[in-house]
């Protein structure tokens, strides 16, 4: 285990157990900043001279992706969240993005980060949030625990916001298959509209070509495997695959292809979320812990290479 400093804080290193899988955890965000299977890159890394870039690998909590105009209304309450994102009106990705973790447990292979969400403008609830990730030769595995503080019910989604690619395979030749059935429409300010089932140029279930999509979107009625988890995957034409899974609780997820990554022309994030966007409002997916209550559930990466 070694660490050292950079404008994403501390920097956390994690080796397997047979050296063969390295990966990197930054301090603000709690970010996954880059994982490496025999020198192959599945998680890109960016450079250590600025912010996280495009959120990459950020925790989203109290929630993911965005609430309409930063107002939200639950139990008859309406409450103002500060506009995180200005350009689109809206409260973004959460309120630990540029939040420190401190270290709660380190070891060769395992890193448990912590930090607390505190009352504050438009969510005056407490919560204790750590996230814990432990790497394998063949995979990583990502646990998320939040545990409310308060006195009163809080409500609470979560997700991760990691980038996926295989080493050094053109992102635009790569398949992304993933097992949703419906997707969310969204307008111009990324905000859900309505829901439909996939169509031509959403449906990913058969696998599609990279370069060929351009997303930002939701998907929900997720197909699960025999042992309960959803998979999304990226395979390489020369058969390398890496795959990100979802378990319980995990009922959503976001594929969003950009072309602002650092030293990528095309990169791909698959966003594990308990609820979509807007979900403050539609209530959808949101879960309300009561004082003193614990939620832990996880996702994860596997590899084939």
């Amino acid at each position: 285990m070694s660490s050292r400093e950079d404008p994403t804080g501390r920097q956390f290193s994690l080796r397997s157990a047979s050296g063969g899988a390295t990966a990197t955890v930054a301090q603000v965000g709690a970010s996954l900043r880059h994982v490496a299977v025999g020198g192959v890159d599945v998680v890109p890394p960016y450079p250590h001279d600025g912010p996280t870039p495009a959120a990459s690998g950020i925790v989203l909590v109290p929630w993911p992706n965005r609430v309409r105009d930063g107002r939200w209304t639950q139990r008859g309450q309406t409450r103002q969240l500060a506009l995180s994102e200005p350009a689109l009106g809206n409260a973004s990705h959460g309120l630990l993005r540029f939040a420190p973790f401190e270290p709660v447990e380190l070891s060769d292979a395992a890193a448990a980060l912590g930090a607390r969400v505190y009352p504050q403008t438009g969510y005056p609830f407490h919560l204790d949030v750590t996230i814990r990730y432990t790497l394998h030769d063949d995979g990583l595995d990502v646990t998320h625990s939040i545990t409310n503080l308060g006195d009163d019910d809080a409500p609470v989604a979560l997700g991760q916001h990691p980038y996926l690619c295989i080493g050094d395979a053109d992102t635009s030749d790569l398949v992304l298959r993933s097992p949703g059935a419906t997707f969310i429409r969204t307008d111009e300010r990324k905000l859900p509209t309505g829901r439909a089932a996939v169509d031509d140029a959403t449906d990913l279930r058969a696998g599609r070509r990279l370069g060929d999509l351009d997303l930002d979107t939701g998907y929900t009625d997720l197909a699960r495997d025999a042992d309960g988890r959803v998979r999304t995957s990226l395979s390489a034409p020369d058969g390398r695959r890496v795959t990100l899974w979802q378990g319980a609780g995990f009922d959503y997820v976001q594929v969003f292809t950009t072309d602002r990554y650092p030293d990528r022309s095309l990169a791909v994030a698959v966003e594990p979320m308990t609820a979509p966007a807007d979900a403050f409002n539609s209530g959808d997916g949101l879960r309300w812990l009561v004082s003193g209550e614990n939620w832990t559930t996880g996702w994860g990466l596997e590899w084939q290479l």
